[in-house]
């Protein structure tokens, strides 16, 4: 059973910066990619970003891109997302997740193990 655990969630003002974490269990977490995915009040679960197994090929959501990063440290199991420049259209409950494989993809039903998620609130 793996368990993920985010946190650095809060409430920041538009333009501002947060960095959410999530810290995984068992000794599996290398072999596997990892994503980051994003819930708002009425609206469907969406992709925000994912990493591979390696960390060496990441992909993020049109609405992210070049604001958000996604890390990996496959020492400490830990996956990371640094987001910048925050619009309140970010506000939403983040979630991270693991893939059923190495490469990271943007579909929520190809993730088989979830956090419980941490809430980003983006005043403006």
């Amino acid at each position: 059973q793996v368990q993920l655990v985010e946190s650095g969630g809060g409430l920041v003002q538009a333009g501002g910066s947060l960095r959410l974490s999530c810290a995984a269990s068992g000794r599996t977490f290398s072999l596997y990619a990892m994503g980051w995915f994003r819930q708002a009040p009425g609206k469907e679960r969406e992709f925000v970003a994912a990493i591979s197994w390696s960390g060496g090929s990441t992909y993020y959501a049109d609405s992210v891109k070049g604001r958000f990063t996604i890390s990996r440290d496959n020492a400490k199991n830990t996956v990371s997302l640094q987001m910048n420049s925050l619009k309140p259209e970010d506000t939403a409950v983040y979630y991270c997740a693991r893939d059923r494989v190495p490469y990271g993809r943007a579909q929520p039903r190809e993730y088989d193990y979830w956090g419980q998620g941490t809430q980003v609130t983006v005043s403006s």
